[in-house]
């Protein structure tokens, strides 16, 4: 009884150890091909940004992995989350175009957008916990623009300081699965160019509309990068039109 006893705590043992060598080792394998996968789909980001269009068919980069892309313009015809869908970091800055970009050395601002933009954020119901946005907008004419600010926070003990405006509040507004708690309202903008948006104490998703329709705002690229294994993964990058400098945006910036 005793040598059997022996035996299966030797055979239990070996059994727990070799079990835990095959998990390591297919824990390994998995950490390498999911690198594997990812760096494909980097790869096609980078080829679909070069190119300009979407990669439909799988292109090897290795005789193990693969990779291919589609593109999605980010349309102002409805409601839009700004950054690609992403959150905007405190104090970083996104812009919504009001006119059609144009990439140099064509003349941008030969047109201007007039109508109505109201603008969401803030996904938590509580007030605080979701940012304030300081908005502005350039618009007038090329030989005499202008800058027209808002500021807006849903936090009355923030607004007790900053003198912030009061945003309303209106039915709950879902953009792209987020739900959005606050609006500016109608801002009604007259001969309009460029808006620049910046969340305040907090990160933020912001959401837009604008009647009539926006132009488009960028490009939404998703590259899949997929090995031999069946592991795949997956990448989403916003491309979105250069931005103006912001120690440039409060002061002059066109030439007639």
């Amino acid at each position: 009884m005793v040598v059997v006893l022996a035996m299966v705590v030797v055979l239990t043992v070996g059994l727990a150890v070799v079990s835990r060598s095959v998990t390591n080792l297919r824990n390994s394998q998995q950490e390498i091909d999911s690198q594997k996968a990812l760096s494909a789909a980097e790869a096609g980001v980078e080829q679909t940004i070069k190119s300009g269009t979407s990669i439909t068919e799988p292109i090897n980069i290795s005789a193990q992995t693969t990779y291919q892309t589609s593109t999605e313009t980010i349309s102002g015809g409805s409601d839009f989350l700004l950054n690609g869908n992403n959150e905007v970091s405190q104090d970083d800055a996104t812009y919504i175009w009001l006119i059609p970009y144009s990439p140099p050395p064509a003349q941008l601002f030969t047109t201007s957008w007039s109508g109505n933009l109201n603008i969401y954020w803030g996904n938590s119901t509580t007030a605080c916990n979701n940012a304030a946005l300081e908005i502005a907008i350039i618009s007038g004419t090329l030989a005499t623009p202008t800058v027209t600010r808002y500021v807006y926070d849903p936090c009355s003990g923030r607004r007790s300081s900053n003198n912030f405006s009061v945003p309303s509040s209106p039915p709950l507004h879902p953009i792209s699965g987020i739900t959005l708690y606050n609006s500016t309202g109608t801002i009604t903008v007259t001969n309009g160019f460029l808006a620049r948006v910046t969340p305040l104490y907090a990160n933020a998703y912001i959401g837009v509309s604008g009647n009539p329709a926006l132009p488009s705002q960028g490009t939404l690229i998703t590259s899949t990068g997929t090995t031999d294994t069946n592991v795949v993964r997956k990448l989403e990058v916003f491309q979105g039109y250069p931005e103006v400098p912001a120690e440039l945006f409060p002061f002059s910036l066109f030439w007639p």
